[in-house]
Parts: structure tokens; sequence; C-alpha cells
């Protein structure tokens, strides 16, 4: 540990823990060696002595003049979320009161807690590992339950003891390798073959293809579906938007380019939240601000997890519908064919084989049921099993399995190949080292920096 990180831990840091407004309580959280005596500076009752865990009442003070009545949690090391001195101030919920209960607590010694840090502390101090870190934000974000049950599975540490035994098993083929080659000559010792190596690398392969599948679709439950609406204009993006969720979100007019950047709502639909994004309407434009929007409309198909490309069904293809069916032809679509109220002139190429269709009128509401049903259909969280849901929710640990996910392929190649076992094991090395990343056991700065970056300053 660097000397900065010990000074940094050293410290006593303060923070607010609940929304600032106004409200009921606010609580003020402090951790660290002086916690309990920082606070006893600033409040009218003897903290010094009382016991660990107890509830006191008390006045905080600045100077002679009485700034609240508080109740004041007193929590002792080891026995906290940190690992370290706790202490809460439950205040009134006033705004300046909350304040400035914070700047006193910053005058007598404390440091305002950087966002996580608190949280950075118990990993730092032991108390949990980065995938249940990762989970207490989760269960800050997340809106819906069966995201509550995954931040919980990963809470307990289910990925935590999933990957350690993965790295369990590399180890073991590691030194079983390295047995291999440092002692040819004793007869005792099993000899490692390539076939050998393939059948202790298929289960290995196979738990850590389920834990990134698992990763992938915790995206589906915690953070919903990414939804783009997409079109030209005037063929009922907005209106499609305003149907599905009961109001008049966006503007509509039948002036072409109406919509000029993205509008923005969430729907939910059996547990299943939709991310909505009504476009600006694809075409070419001279027009300098819908220029802008049709730019932010083609980069929102490659944010998107569904496309809506919707088409006018009264209107031959043109041009422009040409290029979107080709541009979104390697994403999840649905192709949306608006104005069913009117005649039929358009003409898809290979219907049947290639799209999920769906037809709708804005006017009538007709076709908008089977739309919502064959979203559901496509992201069925009944097929996704949470019970012993193993997973991580970090970008960059989710990026770090994928890449040993790569570096077992890739040793699954040289063992085809017949490359020498000895150049093998530095991938498998490799392997063991990124896994020790994801849950901690061997860390960067820049991967706690990464983790914690995005935590509110209170957590």
């Amino acid at each position: 540990m660097d000397r900065k990180r010990v000074s940094n831990m050293q410290d006593t840091i303060a923070a607010i823990a609940t929304s600032l407004g106004v409200g009921a309580i606010s609580i003020i959280r402090v951790s660290g060696p002086d916690a309990i005596s920082i606070v006893d500076k600033i409040a009218t009752s003897n903290l010094l002595n009382k016991k660990s865990h107890t509830i006191n009442y008390s006045y905080i003070k600045d100077g002679e003049d009485l700034v609240d009545e508080v109740l004041i949690s007193i929590m002792k090391a080891p026995k906290t979320f940190t690992k370290e001195d706790v202490v809460e101030i439950n205040c009134h919920g006033g705004i300046a009161t909350t304040k400035k209960i914070l700047e006193l607590l910053l005058k007598n010694g404390a440091r305002l807690a950087e966002p996580g840090e608190f949280t950075k502390r118990a990993f730092l101090n032991g108390r949990i590992d980065l995938t249940e870190a990762s989970a207490v934000m989760d269960l800050i974000k997340v809106s819906s339950e069966e995201g509550i049950k995954l931040a919980m599975a990963n809470l307990k540490g289910s990925t935590k003891e999933k990957i350690r035994l993965l790295r369990a098993k590399i180890i073991d083929i590691i030194s079983n390798i390295e047995v291999n080659i440092d002692f040819p000559e004793y007869q005792d010792i099993e000899v490692v073959t390539t076939q050998k190596i393939k059948d202790l690398l298929e289960p290995l392969k196979k738990d850590l293809q389920e834990i990134i599948t698992n990763s992938k679709n915790s995206k589906v439950i915690k953070d919903g579906i990414n939804v783009a609406i997409i079109g030209r204009p005037n063929v009922g993006k907005s209106s499609i938007l305003n149907k599905l969720l009961g109001e008049e979100k966006a503007i509509v007019t039948d002036i072409p380019g109406t919509t000029r950047d993205l509008v923005e709502a969430s729907i939910y639909f059996d547990g299943l939240r939709l991310n909505l994004m009504d476009t600006a309407g694809i075409r070419k434009t001279s027009d300098q601000v819908e220029k802008i929007g049709v730019e932010k409309s083609i980069q929102s198909i490659e944010a998107a997890d569904l496309i809506l490309l919707v088409l006018n069904q009264n209107e031959a293809l043109t041009k422009e519908d040409y290029e979107l069916l080709d541009l979104t032809k390697d994403k999840k679509r649905i192709i949306v064919l608006n104005k069913n109220d009117l005649p039929k002139k358009i003409v898809l190429p290979n219907v049947e084989e290639d799209f999920n269709l769906v037809t709708t009128s804005t006017i009538s509401s007709d076709g908008l049921k089977e739309l919502t049903a064959m979203i559901k259909k496509m992201f069925d969280l009944n097929k996704i099993k949470t019970k012993d849901f193993t997973y991580v929710s970090n970008l960059e640990q989710l990026n770090r399995l994928e890449e040993a996910n790569s570096l077992l392929s890739s040793i699954e190649k040289g063992l085809d190949n017949n490359l020498p076992i000895d150049m093998l094991e530095i991938d498998l090395k490799e392997i063991f080292q990124i896994l020790g990343e994801i849950i901690g056991e061997t860390y960067t700065e820049e991967l706690l920096d990464h983790i914690f970056k995005n935590f509110c300053v209170g957590k």
C-alpha cells in the first residue's frame, strides 16, 4: 500500500448520507480513527465513553449556540461497515441544518469523503470484495424487484465464491504443469497431457461464459432495455412514443423535422423497463440544428439494445428507408409498419425470413399491444434464472471477464496446434491475475478509481 493511501486511510471522513433536500430526517456519516472524538466536540452529551452500537440523544452545538436536536449512533470498530469507528448523526432534514452540521465536522478535523469512499474503505479493510462493492451501488440504483434479488445475491458474495473457485481450479492446473516441467524424472507424478488440460479447461470456460452471460442479462434486469425509435421524418415515431407512454411527451405535427433532439422516457411492462428514445427523423438536411439531431439519431442506433424501425406503410420504400434497413440489420430490431389505417403501398424484401414485423396505427392504437408483446417475448425475463445468479455489474470488470474468456480460447487453439505447455501456462497465469482483479484479490489503483467514481459521496 503506498504512502498516499496510508495517509488517506488514517483520515477521518464525513459526508451527508441521505439525499439533500427538505425531509423529516437527514443522516451525516463519519468514519475513521477520530470519528467519535470529532463528533464529541460538537455534541452536548459526552460520547467518548458510550458503548458501541448505541443511539444517544444530544444536541449539536456551534460554540454556545445550539444547531439541532439529534440522535447519534455510535458504532466502534471492527463491527462496522468500514471496519473503522463509525458515527451517524440523525438530524432534522432541513438543507441549511444538514450542511451546517457537516461544516462543523469538517472544521473539527474531519475530511469530506470522496465519492464511494465509505464503500472503498470497506473493501480496503477486507469487509467486502469488489463484486460486493458493486452490488452496493446496484442496490442504490436498482429500479425493479428482480434487480434487488440480483444485487442481494452479489452482496452475499455469490460471485466472489464462484470466481474464487475458478481461480483455485486454474492454480491447480498451473501447479501440475510446473511440477511436470521442473521434475520430469519423478515417476509418481501425474503426466499433464494436452488432452488432460483440455478436459480441465472445458468446465472452466463454461463457468466463465455463464458469468459473462449473467452479467449481460443483469443489465437488462437492473437498467432496462434502451429502445431507439428510428425512422425518417413524419412516419409516426413521436406518436408511437406518446401512445406507449399514454401521454403527450413528444410534440407531434405534420411538419417534417419537428423532432430535432432525443426525447427520452421510461415505461414498465410486466417488470420490464423500457427506456424509450424518440429520435429526430433521419434524412439529409441543410438545417444545422436538424443536422445535429440526425447525427444523434444515428449514434443512438449503436447505443440501443433494441431498434424500433418505423416505416410508413402508405408509401413505397424510399432511399432513406433502405439505408436505415441496412444500418440496423445487425441490431436486434422490430420493423413497425405504421399508418395501417391507410392503403398499403410498401413492399418489404424477405419479410418472412428477416424481420420481426408489426403493423400499427397511432390513430386507433391498433397493433400497439402486439408491439409490446413482441418486445416482451424478445426480452423474456422469465427465461433468465435469477436464483444463484453470479454476475459482475461494472463495465470494467465485464471487459476483464471477456479478456479472460478470450485468453481461454487462445489456450484451446494453442493446444490444438501443439504449442509447448509452458507457453500456454503464461496465459493461464494472466487469467488467474484477471479473476483476482475482479474480486479484489489483486487490484490496481486505476481499477478502484473506475469502480468507485460513480458512487454517491455519502456511500
